[in-house]
Parts: C-alpha cells; structure tokens; sequence
C-alpha cells in the first residue's frame, strides 16, 4: 500500500507539471495567432465599420472589396511573377554559392581558409554604405538589370559560416571513405555532404526566401523606372504610400470610384499584410521539420 501511495504521489507532480505546460503553450498559441487572425478579420471587414472598432477574430461586415481594389493594380500581375522568380532563384543561387563556400572552407586542406574566413567575417561587420554600393551596382551595368536582385547578396557570411559548422560537425571519415571509392572532391559534395547537410539548407533556404520575398528597397533604388521589373512588395508599398495620402481615393482611376470610396488606408494596410504574408505561410509548412533541425544544429554535440 505504501509502494502504491508513493507511485500516485509521483504521477501528481508530473501531471501538475504538464498541465501547467499545456496551459502555457496554449496562451503562447494564442498570443502568436492573435494578431494575425485580427488583420485578416479587418482587411475582410467593411472599411465603414472598421471605423467603428471592436473587431477582433471576426469580421462584423463582410466584403472583398479591399482585396478587389489590390488586385485591380495593373503591374500587380507582373509584380508577383517577378517576386516568385526572384525568390526562387534567389534561394537557389544563395544556397548554391554558401554551400560550395563552406564545403571548401571545411576542407582542412585547403591552404588560404583562414585568409577566406577573415575576409568573410569583416563583410559582417563593415559595409561600403549605400552610396558606394549604387555606384558598384551602376558601374557593373546592373542598374535596371533583373540581375541586381541575385548577384550582389549571392554570397551571405553569415549563412556560409552556419554551413561550415553544421559540415564540420559531420564525421571525416565520410569524405575519407568516399575518395578510397574514387570519388573527386564535387562527387563528395552532390552525394555525400549535400544529402547529410538538408536540416540546416532548409533553414538557410527559408531565411532567404523570406529576404527576397519582402524585399522592395533595390527595386525602389535600382529598378524603380522600368515598371517590366517590378516586384509585389514594392507595387504593395505603392498602394499603401498612395492609399494613404489620398485618403482611398486613389483606386479610383484603376476600379471605379464607386469601390474606392468604400476603402480606407487601414483596411488596404491589413489586405496588403495579408497578401504578403501568405506565400511564406504557405511554404513554411513543407519546411517545419528540417527548420527545426536546423535551428538546433549546435545545441547537441555527440
């Protein structure tokens, strides 16, 4: 009887413990998923009776009519086919360049990885500031170029020395094993450290696709007279600057008066987040259990 009591007395603390722990997650949940379930409640909710308030994870009065004046933008069509193609290959070619940048610095044979290691560390702490960089970009005939938005961030410091730590982390012997079977030193990247380092490109690849997704400052600078290379975010931007100064109005000359008089700038704020946001949403999910790896890459050392 008294082995039994002492049994129950132990499974008290735990379930107390675990309720606690359910609890917590699940205001955690609530907190985080709040804020978004509300924009999106505002941005389908009549911008008239959004006026009024009290909205809060559901709208009071219905309509589309906020989307519709977003979508009715000429260049927004071009906009999103150049943000998904710049995203893309922005991913690709980051994740591409970082990899083969670490593999080499990983190599103990490889002579000049600590003059590389170096020149690389410097770039996270110093920059030429914005002038000097526009006038790289002129000089390099990449001004009104779709190839401003891949080539100047190819390369990322800090994602090539996150690769080269998860690298250093894997067994040698692999490498070692694999040229005793002939294998040259890109056969050992395709097929033996590529395949073992997907946690972490998962995370990377997830950093920089959001980067390119939301970036819209280079095109203001570099592409902003060629509307041909537009991107979402900036055409997105556009909408909110305009909508905001004109009071609404000016969706006027692209869906009617009759519809822009029935929008405000915080409606068309909460509709453009939403319209932002979804596409990484959507990705995220394929992503979540590599990007949980690869988020605690360092934290377990065997």
């Amino acid at each position: 009887m008294r082995l039994d009591a002492v049994k129950s007395g132990g499974k008290t603390p735990d379930r107390i413990f675990m309720t606690f722990l359910y609890a917590l997650m699940t205001i955690v949940g609530i907190v985080t998923l709040y804020p978004f379930v509300n924009i999106l409640a505002i941005s389908l909710n009549e911008s008239a009776d959004t006026v009024r308030g009290g909205i809060y994870v559901w709208p009071r009065a219905f309509t589309t009519d906020n989307y519709r004046t977003i979508f009715q933008y000429s260049n927004l069509l071009t906009a999103f086919g150049n943000s998904v193609f710049r995203t893309l290959l922005g991913t690709l070619a980051g994740l591409f360049s970082a990899s083969l940048i670490a593999y080499s610095l990983s190599r103990k044979d490889f002579i000049a990885r600590r003059f590389v290691s170096l020149a690389l560390a410097f770039t996270l702490y110093f920059s030429g500031g914005l002038v000097p960089v526009y006038m790289l970009i002129r000089d390099l005939n990449l001004l009104n170029s779709f190839w401003v938005y891949i080539l100047p961030g190819l390369v990322s410091a800090w994602n090539v020395f996150i690769l080269r730590s998860y690298i250093d982390g894997l067994p040698y012997v692999l490498q070692e094993s694999a040229k005793l079977d002939g294998a040259n030193d890109l056969q050992i990247f395709a097929k033996v450290i590529l395949p073992l380092c997907k946690p972490v490109l998962a995370t990377i690849a997830l950093f920089l696709a959001v980067g390119q997704w939301n970036a819209w400052f280079d095109t203001f600078l570099y592409n902003g007279g060629r509307t041909s290379l537009t991107t979402l975010q900036y055409e997105l931007m556009k909408i909110l600057q305009n909508t905001s100064a004109s009071g609404g109005n000016s969706a006027a000359g692209h869906g009617g008066q009759e519809l822009a008089n029935r929008v405000s700038p915080e409606s068309i704020r909460m509709s453009i987040t939403i319209v932002a946001t979804v596409p990484i949403l959507v990705v995220y999910p394929f992503l979540q259990n590599y990007f949980v790896k690869g988020l605690t890459l360092g934290a377990v050392k065997s």
